[in-house]
């Protein structure tokens, strides 16, 4: 886990931010806090999680990392939540519920002194949203952390999360159309990255140049890079679509590069799928990485012309916010999270399918001036927007906000 002080990061954020962020907290001092969620390797929410602890206990909170644990059955139902809260049609059966709360159920035994007793408690998503049900002697306040876009769940799906749900004392979403109808506040907290983190810092050339010639990539030629869990809502065969209809008129390469998460049953399956729509090309490269291939991820991103994010549905979209701060224009599908990053002509293009994906990335290859103009507006507007310390203030603010007894009323941060 990140073991950086607050400190390290003032040469990025100024010392004015950092300031303001040990003020916040020491009206906070000691107070216990929980994060719980389902994975402590890949996906966007582990890595948020792997330095906000840290920094969270840096500043004098006592804070923790949870996990909820469970067999392949378990996550399969999880995935079928995933899945419906972001609009596909899911049938929920009983025993599928069954699975899920006696699997909840289990964990709970294990951690309900340490939850019972803290004084923020934060569940991220849908795979632990049962706890809170299963904890009655609760000391602190419970938030439910959704990280999911949900703005059109499909109906069985959300029926049920919404009963597990509505009890507790707050919600957080990562836009406002993102959140559903719920009786208790809701307050709004973007994603961010971690300026430092072995993902985001910056890279030797020597080291960049040694990822491109493990890979085969020839360095002379444009990059076109995605990076993701292998997910259908990545949407990573439209991205090899747009790619093919680049034709040979464009002289490129097409990386796509991601791996699982230990709760996504699905990965392994969604890699073979595009295996073999890439077979047979010599510019596509498919590259199943670990969970740690921090540095590698990095390296492929510094060395990209454009990168893509072509999802389908999102979030948020971490992997946005990284390749803008390495200066890089991005190509996004016209959803979700991507939504608050990318901003047409200024920071990259939004696209609703592979053909105007392929346009996007054909207009940019040709105006190569453009590339570095787009990617430096991109590069500020994460500083601004989208790094860690923003992130921290808004929890501590949160927080602050029960403390004071703000929670009746509906706070966004």
């Amino acid at each position: 886990m990140n073991s950086k002080s607050l400190a390290a990061y003032e040469r990025v954020v100024g010392s004015v931010a950092v300031s303001q962020l040990q003020q916040l907290a020491d009206n906070l001092a000691g107070a216990r806090v929980v994060h719980v969620n389902s994975t402590k390797a890949g996906g966007g929410v582990a890595e948020i999680l792997h330095w906000l602890i840290p920094l969270m206990n840096d500043l004098g909170l006592n804070a923790s990392w949870e996990i909820v644990e469970g067999r392949d059955a378990y996550f399969n139902v999880t995935k079928a939540f995933h899945n419906g809260l972001q609009g596909s049609p899911v049938t929920l059966t009983p025993s599928m519920v069954k699975v899920y709360e006696e699997t909840v159920a289990a964990n709970a035994d294990r951690l309900r002194p340490i939850l019972q007793e803290a004084d923020y408690v934060f569940i991220h998503d849908p795979q632990p949203a049962f706890l809170r049900e299963l904890c009655p002697d609760r000391r602190g306040k419970w938030v439910w952390r959704c990280h999911i876009d949900v703005s059109r769940p499909y109906r069985q799906v959300w029926s049920y999360i919404k009963k597990r749900v509505a009890d507790y004392d707050a919600s957080i979403f990562s836009m406002p159309h993102f959140a559903q109808s719920l009786p208790h506040p809701q307050f709004i907290i973007a994603p961010s990255i971690d300026p430092l983190s072995e993902k985001n810092m910056d890279l030797p050339q020597a080291e960049i140049d040694g990822v491109l010639r493990r890979f085969g990539l020839a360095p002379d030629h444009p990059i076109l890079t995605q990076i993701s869990r292998f997910d259908r809502f990545k949407d990573p065969l439209g991205v090899i679509q747009a790619f093919k209809l680049l034709n040979s008129s464009v002289d490129a390469q097409l990386v796509l590069a991601g791996g699982g998460a230990t709760d996504d049953p699905e990965g392994e399956m969604v890699y073979r799928e595009v295996l073999d729509v890439a077979e047979g090309s010599d510019r596509i490269f498919v590259l199943q990485l670990p969970s740690d291939a921090h540095s590698t991820i990095n390296a492929l991103q510094r060395a990209s012309t454009i990168i893509i994010q072509k999802s389908l549905q999102e979030g948020f979209g971490l992997t946005v916010t990284e390749a803008m701060w390495k200066g890089k224009p991005v190509i996004g599908g016209n959803v979700g999270g991507i939504r608050l990053q990318v901003h047409n002509h200024h920071t990259g293009y939004l696209v609703d399918s592979p053909e105007g994906a392929a346009l996007r990335i054909r207009e940019l290859l040709r105006q190569p001036e453009r590339i570095g103009m787009i990617g430096d507006k991109a590069r500020q507007f994460v500083r601004e927007n989208f790094l860690l310390t923003r992130h921290l203030r808004e929890y501590l603010t949160l927080m602050l906000g029960f403390r004071r007894g703000l929670e009746n009323h509906l706070i966004r941060v």
